[in-house]
């Protein structure tokens, strides 16, 4: 073979994998944040079990109530991953299997209210809440930057405040990019991501996606299919219209009745274990979008360290772990574009 033939070929070799880097999905998992440091034995089940090539690492901040302006972050009394330090050490040890990283700080309210109705009642408290955002979210983007993250997530669920601070927002998110230089994005909750104001200014439209999809106590995969068909032109044309892809920053159902029906519920009223519904729904999810160009992948709710303690045939939460759905996941997620 001569110099010439042998130049075609590396540089093909050179745009072949530049292209399949481009396509490749993120496969990934939310990893939730623990009291203590994790090892191989807490991250690699993540590639031998459901083969994800991405990890949501997730900071926690805490706020009182729903007009308290003050976010309580990065404190001793916090469990070690809800942490800048833990948030870093599971990164590391994240990437020793060849895992990337989207570092996602959420906001816990008491009793689980939702964020997106934070509200204040003052001029005072929004500046406060704003003061009190900027040090909590830009603290994070300081720690994706150093760890070099693929991503990071601006926020989650945040409805009512982006709508009463759009200004702060906008100033936001360009302090973030003086801080972090990879990919942005925000976790839109399913039903407010078309009022999100800021698209044109990140790297991905970032859906939390618990669309409903199914009123059957066992939804089959054909009309799971079928509920689909309602959201997914709609997510397509913000796609279109940003010139950005989709990434759904949460997504997962429960294994349990009526589980495509309202599958962002977590309370105790919904109790019965239903595998089936869980498989079915999350194969005609996989279906809809994983072969799509303009769809980025997403990460599955939720994936805890001690893969050995979780999950199983009589868990009725949403974690895959231990269950079925496993498989399902593992399957998608090792397809390649």
């Amino acid at each position: 073979m001569n110099r010439t033939k042998l130049l075609i070929y590396f540089v093909y070799a050179i745009l072949l994998s530049s292209c399949s880097g481009q396509n490749e999905k993120v496969n990934g998992a939310s990893f939730v944040a623990y009291g203590i440091p994790v090892d191989e034995t807490h991250t690699k089940p993540l590639v031998t079990k459901i083969n994800a090539n991405y990890a949501a690492v997730m900071p926690f901040g805490f706020i009182r109530t729903l007009d308290n302006p003050e976010i309580i972050h990065n404190t001793e009394r916090q469990w070690f991953g809800e942490t800048r330090a833990g948030a870093k050490q599971y990164s590391e040890e994240l990437r020793k299997q060849n895992i990337k990283i989207m570092v996602k700080p959420q906001i816990w309210i008491h009793r689980g209210e939702f964020t997106g109705f934070l509200n204040m009642k003052t001029e005072a408290d929004w500046k406060k809440l704003e003061a009190s955002y900027s040090s909590f979210i830009l603290e994070y983007a300081d720690l994706a930057n150093e760890i070099n993250a693929e991503i990071f997530c601006i926020g989650t669920e945040l409805e009512n405040f982006i709508t009463k601070r759009p200004k702060y927002w906008s100033n936001l998110i360009d302090d973030i990019k003086k801080v972090y230089k990879g990919k942005l994005t925000y976790a839109a909750n399913w039903d407010e991501y078309k009022r999100t104001p800021f698209w044109s200014d990140l790297d991905f439209i970032g859906i939390d996606a618990y669309f409903p999809v199914s009123d059957e106590q066992t939804p089959t995969f054909e009309k799971s299919m079928e509920g689909w068909q309602k959201h997914k032109p709609v997510i397509k044309s913000y796609s279109d219209k940003y010139q950005k892809p989709v990434l759904f920053t949460e997504y997962g159902y429960r294994s349990v009745d009526y589980s495509g029906k309202e599958p962002w519920k977590y309370d105790r009223s919904m109790t019965e274990v239903n595998l089936d519904a869980q498989v079915n729904t999350s194969k005609a999810l996989y279906e809809t979008f994983w072969h799509e160009e303009w769809f980025a992948g997403g990460f599955i709710w939720k994936w805890f360290i001690e893969y050995d303690k979780v999950g199983g045939k009589d868990n009725n939460q949403f974690t895959p772990q231990n269950k079925p759905v496993e498989q399902v996941i593992k399957t998608y997620y090792s397809k390649r574009e």
